[in-house]
């Protein structure tokens, strides 16, 4: 069964170009990792669930905010190097990153240590323009980028 993901990417105009809100993930595999480390805000969904409706449950699960009102521009989907098949949509907003209350999940770490520990979902939050976007992204995640740049220059 293909796993599934969906979520929002928030993007602001500023003088300087179009930024988008990112998150770097987190918990141990990602700790002390920066470039190809941060996501758009999204989360795994299962059929009957539609992926626009979990992309907006999920960015109130990883940021601990109501997902913002706007105009949704459909970035479509990428696949994942796992093979998960990530469907995110583009909406205008401007957020505070110091307002994000994160979710957490659990997990046992160190592996087979037989301890467990609870680990944000998200650790920092921050805009980036699309150029630093880019590079901060997993790789499988940078089309929605370049995506959102040809939407905006359309």
């Amino acid at each position: 069964m293909t796993r599934r993901s969906a979520g929002l990417l928030l993007f602001r105009r500023r003088p300087t170009g179009p930024e988008v809100l990112l998150g770097h993930m987190g918990g141990p595999w990602w700790a002390g990792r920066d470039a190809g480390a941060w996501s758009v805000p999204k989360g795994e969904y299962a059929p009957p669930e539609e992926a626009w409706q979990a992309a907006r449950r999920e960015f109130r699960e990883e940021l601990g905010l109501a997902p913002p009102a706007g105009t949704a521009v459909a970035l479509g989907e990428t696949v994942q190097a796992g093979g998960k098949v990530v469907t995110v949509w583009a909406v205008e907003a401007d957020l505070d990153p110091a307002d994000v209350v994160p979710g957490t999940f659990t997990m046992e770490w160190p592996p087979r240590s037989g301890r467990t520990g609870t680990f944000p979902e998200l650790d920092r939050v921050a805009w980036f323009g699309l150029d630093a976007a880019r590079e901060a992204l997993v790789k499988g995640q940078r089309a929605f980028v370049d995506r959102l740049a040809a939407a905006l220059e359309g």
